[in-house]
């Protein structure tokens, strides 16, 4: 019997696969958690997507120098989750994700997410231009830069599922989207069915 030599780079890609975390493995093909994103969030701790994956998620972005729309964002998704009876407000997670890195320290996404009144549900996280760029394609934010460094962008709130699929979006701001209500009470009720 013959047993067939096997090249270093052969051993090296199995090894590979084979030390490859279950999580990322087990996730569906739609999942947003696929998306590999070097974010650091409000407290200048490393954030990766996958950490949210288990409960409903409020996903949105913005860029904390922003006077007009952006308010608007926070303020409807506290009024969305405030919609919630109190139990289910404690199982949703908010991410937040500036899409103007260059001005959104880490001190100044603390600032932002205290003069917004953010609890521990939210996480407010910046990352590269690349990565961010990435993550408004998957959740269908579009923004670009202006001259005088403000930002024309679209002011959408998508409700990622426990397992990272988008299951509905709201472009709807100053008042709850009952629709994103009961998109995000179903949900809720699916995670534990599966948790």
């Amino acid at each position: 019997m013959t047993i067939p030599s096997l090249s270093r780079r052969s051993v090296l890609l199995w090894l590979g696969a084979a030390c490859m975390p279950l999580a990322a493995a087990e996730l569906p093909g739609t999942s947003i958690y696929q998306m590999r994103a070097a974010l650091t969030d409000q407290d200048g701790r490393p954030f990766d997507l996958i950490s949210l994956r288990g409960q409903p998620v409020l996903v949105s972005m913005f860029y904390s120098s922003c006077d007009k729309v952006c308010p608007m964002i926070f303020a409807t998704i506290q009024q969305t989750v405030k919609a919630l009876p109190a139990a289910e407000r404690e199982r949703i997670k908010v991410l937040m994700v500036s899409f103007d890195p260059g001005n959104d320290t880490v001190a100044v996404l603390k600032k932002t997410a205290q003069a917004h009144g953010c609890d521990a549900r939210w996480t407010l996280a910046r990352g590269d231009e690349a990565t961010v760029r990435k993550l408004s394609a998957l959740l269908g934010i579009q923004y670009r830069k202006l001259a005088n460094g403000e930002f024309n962008h679209s002011s959408t709130v998508t409700l990622v599922d426990a397992e990272g699929r988008i299951s509905a979006r709201s472009g709807k701001l100053g008042a709850v989207d009952p629709a994103l209500v009961q998109a995000l009470r179903q949900a809720l009720r699916q995670s534990l069915v599966r948790g």
